[in-house]
């Protein structure tokens, strides 16, 4: 099998009606897109669970995951990220795509503009170094943000237990990928 190079500051959509085709990557300090593996280990375990589905890219970067999630049928996509020169290229490859099922905002979150509706699907991939994540889980439950029943893919530089989660929340799977852990959190209504 032959690997195919993407330039510097370019990473692909690796499944769905977007297959293929590229984002642009801003050059800002610390932002670290989604590996290609990791995305495509990802989007294999939540296949099931994307056509349709409400989801937030909350630390959006590259949006290389909101992207990905669109290009395999999500229903709409909040992406936020606090640069404004990333939130260029994100609004930029909106209108590339012409996507209308996506929302694109400046903000550091916590906290979060009032949604329409609960998230079915979060993707947490914050700067590692801020240490924000087990934070972010907490905060997203407390303003009851998500589905009652939702699945939080998250990115660390260390492994999680579902102990480090909110006590409705359960890692359903986990991986390493060179210095990144990432996993796949099921939120279950308290109800």
């Amino acid at each position: 099998m032959q690997i195919k190079r993407i330039k510097p500051g370019e990473v692909r959509i690796i499944g769905g009606q977007w297959r293929g085709r590229k984002l642009k990557v801003p050059d800002i300090l610390g932002l670290r897109p989604t590996p290609d593996r990791v995305r495509e280990t990802l989007f294999n375990w939540l296949a099931p669970l994307l056509p349709g589905a409400y989801c937030l890219d909350a630390f959006a970067g590259s949006g290389a995951l909101g992207f990905e999630a669109l290009s395999r049928g999500a229903a709409h996509v909040v992406m936020i990220d606090r640069s404004s020169v990333a939130l260029s290229f994100l609004k930029e490859q909106l209108a590339i795509f012409q996507a209308e099922n996506a929302d694109i905002y400046q903000a550091c979150v916590p906290p979060l503009k009032k949604s329409t509706r609960p998230f079915d699907i979060v993707f947490l991939d914050p700067p590692f170094q801020e240490n924000i994540l087990l934070p972010m889980c907490f905060y997203l439950e407390e303003q009851q943000a998500l589905a009652a029943r939702a699945y939080i893919y998250l990115e660390s530089p260390n492994a999680l237990t579902t102990a480090d989660l909110p006590a409705n929340w359960r890692i359903l799977k986990s991986k390493k990928a060179g210095q990144v852990a990432f996993h796949l959190a099921e939120r279950l209504s308290l109800l």
